[in-house]
């Protein structure tokens, strides 16, 4: 039985064609995305959508909330608590400002996606429930006073993420949030993306809902049934999901996994292709699971059934 690994039919020729000079690797976009859990019993689950059929990257997969750095985020006055820019910097292996950028990126993108907001009035502080209707007192328990006005703003790119701190009197909670991978889009995909991967515990009093118009369902899933349900064939994801996945099932807190965060490897992973004769051979390095081979496709046909 397959499992349920992405895989875009068009690949091999893509590959053929950057091997031959046919095509040009594209810069890959900054992007964040945020594995976000909260304790059950028997273990922590993680939030995921499942990506809309319609979309053009990754359709119909499951992932977590993410998406784009905002270039406004790169030198704007960002109010922050928690590690400084030049600790995240260390960390993500760039420079102050792109570290800056990368954290807005995770924090905003899970307030767009999932409804749940890494920020609070004061250093160690943490806003409610943001996404239903509220008393209209502006400390993060409603919606009266125009949070999802913003929220609206922030996805349509009218309003910075800065910019939203400000108005709402918010610091950036970025203690709240663990690095834990780093993987880029191989070479020859069309929309790259060089991707952080953290993970954060669902602050008390918020819970997360399906936000994003790009998803068409959500779930809160232990990383265990997940990736047996991708082991079956069940669940669609791509290489860096099933990973991350794999590497969770071995905490048993939300907090735990916070903690392991700071241990983890963050040297990119990046996809190589090779011709092994005819047959080409696409892996991951460090994750021999996700290897691929690709026998050539075989002479087009002619009407009498012989090769053209």
């Amino acid at each position: 039985m397959s499992n349920g690994q992405w895989y875009p039919p068009e690949w091999p020729e893509r590959i053929r064609a950057l091997a031959a000079g046919e095509i040009t690797a594209v810069t890959p976009r900054r992007a964040a995305t945020v594995m976000l859990l909260r304790d059950e019993p028997g273990g922590p689950a993680v939030h995921m959508l499942r990506r809309r059929t319609s979309m053009a990257f990754a359709a119909g997969a499951y992932a977590y909330p993410g998406g784009g750095v905002d270039p406004r985020d790169d030198d704007r006055l960002v109010g922050w608590a928690g590690p400084g820019r030049d600790v995240w910097a260390r960390r993500l292996g760039v420079d102050p400002a792109s570290a800056q950028a990368i954290v807005c990126a995770a924090v905003r993108e899970t307030y767009e996606e999932a409804g749940v907001l890494l920020a609070g009035k004061t250093a160690d502080t943490v806003v409610g429930d943001i996404g239903g209707s509220g008393d209209g007192d502006g400390d993060g328990d409603g919606d009266r006073d125009g949070w999802e006005a913003d929220r609206a703003a922030l996805v349509a790119r009218e309003l910075s993420f800065a910019d939203f701190l400000h108005r709402r009197g918010l610091v950036l909670r970025s203690d709240l949030l663990g690095a834990w991978a780093r993987w880029i889009t191989p070479e020859f995909e069309p929309r790259r993306y060089d991707t952080w991967f953290f993970v954060a515990a669902l602050p008390a009093g918020q819970r997360t809902r399906n936000a994003s118009t790009e998803a068409d369902r959500t779930v809160w899933i232990r990383p265990s049934e997940a990736t047996e349900a991708y082991d079956k064939g069940e669940l669609l994801m791509m290489p860096p999901t099933v990973a991350t996945l794999r590497q969770l099932q071995s905490y048993g807190t939300a907090a735990d996994a916070l903690a392991g965060a700071a241990g983890r490897d963050l040297a990119p992973v990046l996809a190589t292709a090779r011709l092994e004769g005819e047959e080409l051979v696409l892996s991951w390095p460090g994750h021999d699971e996700f290897t691929k081979r690709v026998e050539p496709a075989p002479p087009p046909q002619s009407p009498n059934g012989g090769p053209r």
